[in-house]
């Protein structure tokens, strides 16, 4: 499975933390930025990471800013994916399970890395459940 990444300074650290947790289970990733902690646009990394998981370069993106929020609404404006911000591992795996969500976004200044890892493994480990799950998502499109 190919990860995309992506983040704006308020979420650097905390993706830094995931790419090398991902890495360490034998995920492989691919960083869309940013590289620094430097104040930058968070809808540009979004775009960048949720582009390779439409082109099919990626199987899904993970983004990450000061809250996850704004990545979230970034993320969301892109015909096709399905983001959904994460708090803990409970809306993770659901936000898989029954809504098929391609990209899930975390706050590097709302949670942390222990909890990043748990989210990350349940939203990984989930899968789709169809059914019901899939009319509601056809509607979407």
């Amino acid at each position: 499975m190919k990860i995309a990444l992506g983040s704006d300074h308020g979420g650097f650290y905390l993706k830094e933390h995931i790419k090398k947790y991902l890495q360490n289970k034998g995920y492989e990733v691919k960083d869309f930025g940013t590289d620094k902690e430097v104040s930058c646009d968070y809808p540009v990394y979004a775009k960048l990471a949720c582009c390779a998981v439409l082109d099919g370069d990626c199987d899904c993106a993970m983004l990450f800013c000061g809250t996850g929020i704004g990545v979230s609404i970034a993320a969301n404006k892109i015909k096709g994916i399905r983001a959904a911000l994460c708090s803990d591992p409970v809306s993770a795996a659901l936000a898989k399970q029954h809504n098929n969500a391609n990209c899930i976004t975390l706050g590097g200044r709302i949670i942390g890395p222990v909890m990043a890892e748990a989210i990350v493994d349940a939203y990984l480990t989930a899968e789709f459940e169809g059914g019901r799950h899939k009319n509601r998502i056809d509607m979407l499109e």
